[in-house]
């Protein structure tokens, strides 16, 4: 029987627009204050892309190349790329499609996927089936949405929560035991109406009495999401480490969808983790959706050793969640 084929990750890249809003210049556009931010969330600041048309697709092009020139990659090399993304630059063509125009991945098929703040590790174990199959030996999945295009910076609740970022990963076939090795993922679109956005879609296409009553932003019922984030997300993780028979010390690092610091400490304690083996950059970004996950390994990777025991965790819209296990394929450079 051939050796089993595992996709392993083997490298990130990232890109974060200029563009920096602080909580002090968020105070003067609505009714809120840095205390009040970083008590109850944990930003500080978040990246906007600004500019005439420009959409989620600037922000992943530059991930990828610079994904695509950290792991010295030719652009026609690459097999598939999956974009995962709420925030598409229009319906159709999918912004993947527009992504690989831009990069030059003239032999890639593409599509997008859109599982919210999961969507990153929905698109990394789609990925990996796509390599473990044999199929294929270079699959870039990158996660990327321009939140700033739905949220509402008249709305005090959701507005400090979002930011804009793009961050990607190449995945390719190994027979060691490296890679994406498990996934557990969970649907419940019970929980539909309490985070989406009304309009826009083909039940309510845009009006101007959808855009005037503001249907075309985020909408979240915060405190069931933030009941239903803390629960879910712990459960899934420690769920992770008992299918994987892992103990709070053989786990390198929790790599959490970084949406409230809250969150994020009650996933940690949860797995009996010290708060140094956690990846934490909400501050400096905010929450980028499905960008976050990726976002943070690029800003850990240099921490990052070969054989690192890492747990990925996320909770979103949908509601979806999940957890994916990856045992880290290389040393820093």
């Amino acid at each position: 029987m051939a050796e089993k084929l595992h996709a392993v990750i083997t490298g990130v890249g990232a890109y974060v627009p200029d563009y920096v809003l602080t909580n002090e210049e968020l105070s003067r556009m609505v009714d809120t204050t840095d205390e009040w931010i970083m008590q109850r969330i944990g930003i500080k600041e978040r990246r906007i892309l600004k500019g005439e048309n420009k959409g989620t697709s600037v922000l992943a092009v530059n991930a990828v190349k610079d994904l695509l020139k950290k792991t010295n990659t030719a652009p026609e090399d690459v097999d598939v790329l999956i974009c995962a993304t709420v925030t598409p630059d229009m319906f159709f063509p999918s912004t993947s499609n527009i992504v690989c125009d831009k990069v030059g991945l003239k032999n890639a098929w593409s599509f997008d996927l859109a599982a919210a703040c999961s969507g990153f590790l929905y698109a990394l174990t789609v990925g990996s089936q796509l390599v473990e199959n044999g199929r294929y030996k270079k699959v870039v999945v990158v996660g990327a949405d321009k939140m700033s295009s739905i949220t509402d910076y008249t709305d005090r609740t959701t507005c400090p929560l979002f930011g804009d970022a793009a961050a990607a990963v190449l995945l390719e076939p190994t027979k060691e035991p490296y890679g994406v090795l498990d996934h557990k993922l969970y649907t419940d679109g019970s929980g539909a109406k309490h985070l989406y956005m009304k309009a826009g879609g083909s039940k309510r296409p845009a009006s101007h009495a959808t855009v005037d009553a503001k249907e075309h932003y985020i909408y979240q019922d915060g405190q069931t999401v933030f009941k239903f984030a803390v629960s879910k997300m712990a459960d899934v993780a420690v769920e992770m480490m008992e299918r994987q028979h892992l103990t709070s010390d053989d786990v390198s690092w929790l790599v959490p969808h970084q949406a409230n610091m809250r969150i994020i400490d009650a996933t940690a304690k949860r797995m009996g983790l010290s708060p140094d083996k956690v990846m934490i950059n909400i501050q400096k970004y905010g929450n980028t959706t499905a960008a976050t996950i990726p976002l943070a390994i690029w800003d850990y990777e240099k921490k990052l050793k070969k054989g690192d025991k890492l747990i990925l965790v996320a909770f979103g819209g949908g509601f979806t969640w999940g957890a994916v296990y990856v045992v880290w394929g290389y040393d820093p450079a």
